[in-house]
């Protein structure tokens, strides 16, 4: 397990807001897509936001802004695309418990939730949003559940991210790994399977930091994640702590 990059004193994440928090960001139209943009415009460094199958959530709007503005040496521009263009998954169908919202879930990931064809995008949207915001001279990336595998699909050779980060990944592959050019950190929850998990951790050559957060479910960091219960919200704080972290060490 790698160290952390940052002391932990790098950071003030503001206070978790459990229901109904209102971003400090706002929306705008970059490479034709629904985008979620946070943090100062005079920022140098950016990190692309990929959120999970269930769109935007406050869960996820405010990571976005935590990840912005709480480390005290270091502003980042994020951005979250609506890749899913308005038509996410319903949360309701995960974890299925019918036949119906299981093919509703296989629906969508043969369909808009396929991964290939948003890894696929993501080279030309970073120059999209690097064309309207020339401030930014380098990028990181971060994804959660779905966008996790986003992120292990387009990190390596030629990508355009100097760090990336995986949150309770979806579809780990212990064979994405090998692929993998630069520093990622992978925080996994209790659900991501432990053997692949560490098998993906072996696998990868470069600075890594991964580690399981074992008591939280699957989306704890976003969508799913229950900011009601103390130790959710604990543990939500923590990881995005880690992210800032890691980040502050790696994304150069």
């Amino acid at each position: 397990m790698a160290q952390h990059g940052h002391s932990a004193a790098c950071c003030s994440i503001p206070p978790i807001v459990s229901s109904d928090y209102k971003g400090k960001g706002k929306y705008e139209t970059i490479g034709g897509l629904k985008t979620y943009v946070t943090g100062p415009s005079n920022a140098s460094k950016a990190i692309l936001y990929i959120y999970d199958i269930f769109g935007y959530f406050p869960q996820t709007i405010q990571g976005a802004d935590i990840l912005a503005t709480s480390d005290d040496k270091q502003k980042y521009q994020v951005f979250i695309p609506d890749f899913f263009e308005g038509k996410p998954a319903d949360i309701s169908w995960y974890p299925p418990e019918n036949e119906e919202q299981s093919q509703a879930l296989g629906n969508f990931f043969q369909n808009q939730g396929a991964p290939p064809r948003t890894a696929a995008r993501i080279p030309d949207l970073v120059r999209e949003i690097q064309k309207a915001k020339p401030a930014i001279k380098t990028w990181g990336a971060v994804g959660f559940c779905w966008g996790g595998k986003i992120i292990s699909l387009t990190s390596s050779a030629n990508t355009p991210f100097s760090s990336a980060a995986e949150c309770h990944p979806a579809m780990v592959d212990p064979s994405d790994a090998a692929n993998i050019s630069i520093p990622l950190c992978m925080l996994a929850s209790g659900d991501e399977p432990e053997d692949d998990v560490r098998k993906f951790e072996q696998n990868l050559k470069g600075e890594k930091h991964v580690e399981v957060f074992g008591d939280q479910v699957h989306g704890f960091m976003a969508a799913r994640a229950d900011l009601a219960d103390a130790r959710v919200r604990e543990e939500y704080e923590r990881g995005y702590r880690t992210l800032l972290e890691f980040f502050g060490k790696w994304l150069k």
